[in-house]
């Protein structure tokens, strides 16, 4: 029995090497992708094509097949695995807010690889960052200043069909501990008028959070569940009693709290 045991640990300490590695090239390329694209390919756009929406359009295409590439390269050098759930519903949420909780680095490319729209929310002093301040301009993505600003910036995009995508815990979540909401995006909504489609990703092993670097790889290849869920409108929580939109807002943060709770899915369910 001992010669088995030995060749099944030297086995899982060989496949752990492999996806540091693997996981180190994947980031190495994205970032590098990412640098030419923004050099190149995105300055030009916004040389050649003088329509503002054509150019939005363009780039945010140009950003989703990217992504797809890159999560299909992590899948195909196994250094994760990923299940999408119910991503044909996004093609029905024009007009709409995303929200989804916010387990790992990971999230956004995952779902501004499947959604035909994303509009996203970014730090303000990203428009300083030389590396990144050309890409959201070009994708029309907003900048997260005050609500006077912010607000019809988000109620003109979402009249242009938009999709604007949001993580309301702000940040990435702590394993282990309850997420804890912001009310931005339950403002946003009722103030816009706008309809909130619920996504919740899980991930079967702690990766690439907020306390973990990139190679701090779990012991087993991680698996990815994105679930596009059901959409809620604003308007059922703006109209209950004589609500502000403060209230309204309140009340529609604690539903989201319930409802973007992730839970795995057997594979045998998958649909």
């Amino acid at each position: 029995m001992a010669p088995i045991v030995t060749a099944q640990r030297h086995s899982s300490v060989l496949n752990r090497i492999w996806r540091i590695a693997a996981t180190g090239f994947c980031f190495a390329l994205f970032g590098i992708g990412g640098l030419l694209l923004s050099t190149f390919w995105f300055s030009t756009l916004r040389l050649l094509v003088k329509d503002r929406q054509r150019c939005i359009q363009l780039t945010q295409s140009s950003i989703r097949y990217s992504f797809k590439l890159f999560i299909w390269l992590m899948r195909f050098v196994r250094v994760l695995d990923y299940q999408f759930y119910g991503v044909e519903k996004l093609k029905q949420d024009a007009g709409c807010i995303v929200v989804a909780n916010h387990p790992s680095l990971l999230d956004y490319v995952f779902l501004a690889s499947c959604m035909p729209r994303c509009d996203c929310i970014v730090k303000q002093s990203l428009l300083n960052n030389f590396f990144v301040c050309g890409v959201i301009k070009s994708a029309g993505y907003i900048a997260n200043s005050e609500s006077e600003i912010l607000l019809p910036q988000c109620k003109e995009i979402l009249n242009n069909n938009g999709m604007i995508l949001i993580f309301p815990e702000g940040t990435r979540t702590t394993p282990g501990k309850a997420m804890h909401l912001q009310r931005g995006a339950a403002n946003i909504a009722v103030r816009c008028d706008a309809n909130i489609r619920l996504v919740t990703i899980h991930c079967d092993q702690p990766v690439l959070t907020k306390q973990r670097k990139w190679y701090n790889i779990p012991k087993m290849k991680p698996l990815f569940q994105l679930v596009v869920k059901e959409k809620i409108s604003a308007k059922d929580y703006a109209a209950e009693g004589d609500a502000s939109p403060a209230i309204a807002a309140r009340r529609l943060t604690r539903i989201l709290s319930q409802k973007l709770i992730p839970e795995p899915i057997k594979t045998n369910e998958k649909k």
